[in-house]
């Protein structure tokens, strides 16, 4: 899969971030196919988060995703492009992130972590048809 969806979350949008994570994907290499500043509503949101339905973060997870805009994008690059966002954005807990990453250079809470990427190449698939169907 070269295509992998990212999400720069409600905090990094409200935090002014966006253009710098933009700025550090593209410097990579990576390719923005796909991108729009939009309010996730609370459908999206529970699609986008199905397999997290039923845990005790699940309703904190939707509320936060859906506060205010995210900015959505479709990122392209080579092979398995997933794994290299994944590796950019550092480890989910801000506090774990090696300085270098994203969460790690600006992250300071597990519940609002900046970023969100596909997780493997299956689920970018699932991921950006959501977002962008028809891409």
């Amino acid at each position: 899969m070269r295509r992998t969806l990212v999400i720069a979350k409600p905090d990094a949008v409200e935090r002014r971030l966006v253009g710098e994570i933009v700025r550090r994907l593209e410097q990579k290499g990576l390719r923005l196919v796909a991108a729009e500043l939009r309010m996730i509503g609370a459908e999206t949101a529970a699609a986008h988060y199905a397999e997290h339905e039923g845990k005790a973060f699940y309703s904190d997870l939707i509320s936060f995703i859906t506060r205010s805009p995210s900015f959505v994008m479709v990122v392209e690059g080579p092979e398995d492009t997933w794994k290299i966002v994944r590796a950019m954005m550092g480890p989910t807990d801000p506090a774990e992130a090696p300085p270098g990453t994203i969460r790690g250079d600006f992250g300071t809470e597990m519940t609002e972590n900046l970023v969100h990427g596909s997780d493997g190449a299956e689920a970018a698939t699932r991921e950006i048809s959501l977002f962008f169907p028809g891409l």
